[in-house]
């Protein structure tokens, strides 16, 4: 932690990603593996990015802050067995848990739709800084969120939006002192082009377990 605590949020979350590589057996993810702890201190890392949004971001924040616990508790319980995401998906399938309120399951569907909103939100700010910030956090939601929120969460969202800060002000939150911005576009692009083909994976894993299309209750 004190580590990340030097870099900014963009180049721990690189760090991070590159430890949360998914390998599986030829093309069969039902033999996936993503390691549990380096996933938890990515969202962790998310959390941190969206305190930057401010106030608009403080429900999603709660709900995200909520999967990560119960994602570490699970691990907590058993770090070997349940150092493996796949493995506990399986389990409570297998259990029938997994569309429970409280799953794991659950928890991680919803910290993958979260990173989902980060990365529509820095794919859009990496090509262009400059673009209204309101605007800009708004897509991302209805691309990454909204979908999947019913009308009491998207209606309080859509009254918050008005508290997003300029986006000149939140480039420059996500910036350490030494860093400039040519370095922090660089970093942002990297950034992308990691969380992409996470994502694609992970997706994919929740295809599989037919979760992909849950919505809140």
């Amino acid at each position: 932690m004190r580590e990340m605590e030097k870099n900014s949020e963009i180049s721990s979350a690189i760090e991070e990603l590159s430890k949360v590589v998914i390998t599986k057996h030829e093309e069969n993810h039902e033999f996936a593996l993503i390691p549990t702890k380096p996933f938890i201190s990515l969202c962790y890392l998310l959390l941190q990015v969206l305190d930057k949004i401010g106030p608009t971001m403080v429900v999603l924040r709660q709900d995200l802050h909520q999967n990560i616990k119960r994602l570490e508790e699970m691990h907590e319980t058993n770090p070997s067995i349940n150092s493996n995401l796949v493995e506990i998906l399986k389990s409570e399938a297998r259990e029938g848990n997994a569309r429970k309120r409280c799953s794991c399951s659950k928890a991680f569907l919803w910290l993958t739709r979260s990173l989902d909103f980060t990365l529509a939100l820095l794919q859009t700010l990496a090509i262009g800084p400059e673009k209204n910030m309101e605007q800009v956090v708004e897509e991302s939601y209805d691309i990454a969120l909204k979908p999947w929120h019913g009308w009491i969460s998207v209606a309080a969202f859509r009254v918050a939006l008005k508290l997003v800060p300029e986006s000149k002000t939140f480039m420059d939150l996500l910036k350490t002192k030494d860093e400039n911005c040519d370095t922090q576009m660089e970093k942002m692009q990297i950034l992308v082009s990691l969380l992409v083909p996470f994502l694609d994976e992970t997706h994919c894993i929740l295809r599989l377990y037919n979760l992909d299309r849950l919505k809140s209750t």
